[in-house]
């Protein structure tokens, strides 16, 4: 009898993945990542288009893009690594990037792919439960320029070495009375990071990514949805709990079952051992010069049959 256990390791695997996919703001969260990461492939793709006899160190704007993504602003600045390195680049629009960037892996030439999502879709594609945009996403992404026809490529990762980047928006709400205006960076994997507004416009990065100024919102409503959400997450880590613990209860019992099959098996064994060392010791009889076991009980003398029955 073998013991299910790699069916038994993947069932919990798809319970508690179906749990989770069960948690409203987790799926969102999921979805929303999904979406944005489809949508820089897009903006990619057109940024790339723009490019056209490209001359180093000049800002292309894609003018092309669908209807359906109307208000998104992208564009587009190649650049020689090393140049950029040693440089830096002063304003590609709202980024105003230091020298000392490192570029990895390496390029000869990349480029710097900017969005402005527009406030009408910054919530779409950024949602950011309990707060409110103040300035619509920007984005600067980095991606290998030696072939301005390549579609699908991934990100470079950036790191700014020296200073930091910095990122001046240019149109920022006023944030409401008693509330504080915070940043916040969303990166490659659609993780939020906050951090302190500086000179009332201006956030900082040693990374790429998209950015952006927020506050806390003040809508009261918010508070006891949150708290139906705890109680959801709760029911369900506790449903999950129950699954995952009834089947590591059936792997116990079922081990224990095996475990008594064998020590009865093995019982039987030893028993039957015994009986074949104990076994009845037979009579020995001599017949001339050979001795030979003989049976101590005489067997039925055979009875002869005749013609007629008396």
């Amino acid at each position: 009898m073998k013991l299910p256990f790699p069916s038994l390791a993947i069932l919990v695997f798809l319970l508690v993945l179906m749990c989770f996919e069960s948690l409203p703001h987790v799926k969102a969260q999921l979805s929303s990542n999904k979406e944005a990461k489809a949508l820089d492939v897009i903006l990619q793709q057109y940024a790339y288009k723009a490019l056209v006899n490209p001359k180093t160190g000049t800002i292309y704007n894609a003018t092309q893009l669908p209807s359906n993504l109307t208000g998104i602003k992208v564009s587009s600045l190649r650049l020689r690594s090393g140049s950029l390195r040693r440089k830096g680049f002063h304003m590609y629009n709202e980024f105003d990037i230091p020298k000392g960037l490192i570029v990895s892996p390496y390029v000869e030439r990349l480029v710097l792919v900017y969005q402005n999502l527009d406030n009408n879709w910054s919530n779409r594609y950024y949602p950011l439960p309990n707060y409110t945009y103040l300035a619509p996403i920007l984005g600067l992404l980095a991606y290998d320029g030696s072939n301005l026809s390549a579609t699908n490529l991934s990100e470079l990762d950036v790191d700014a070495s020296g200073d930091t980047i910095l990122v001046k928006f240019q149109d920022v709400k006023s944030p409401p009375h008693g509330t504080v205006a915070k940043c916040v960076w969303f990166d490659l994997q659609g993780s939020s990071n906050f951090s302190n507004v500086k000179k009332g416009n201006t956030c900082s990065t040693s990374q790429q990514g998209h950015f952006s100024i927020v506050v806390k919102s003040t809508v009261s409503p918010a508070i006891p949805s949150q708290e139906g959400e705890k109680k959801k997450s709760k029911k369900v880590w506790i449903i999950v709990g129950s699954v995952v613990g009834g089947l590591v209860l059936l792997v116990v019992v079922l081990f224990l079952i095996l475990c008594v099959k064998k020590y009865k098996h093995k019982k039987k064994m030893q028993s039957m051992e015994r009986a074949a060392d104990v076994g009845e010791t037979l009579q020995m009889a001599s017949i001339g010069d050979t001795k030979a076991p003989a049976a101590t009980v005489t067997r039925t003398q055979p009875t002869l049959e005749h013609e007629y029955a008396p």
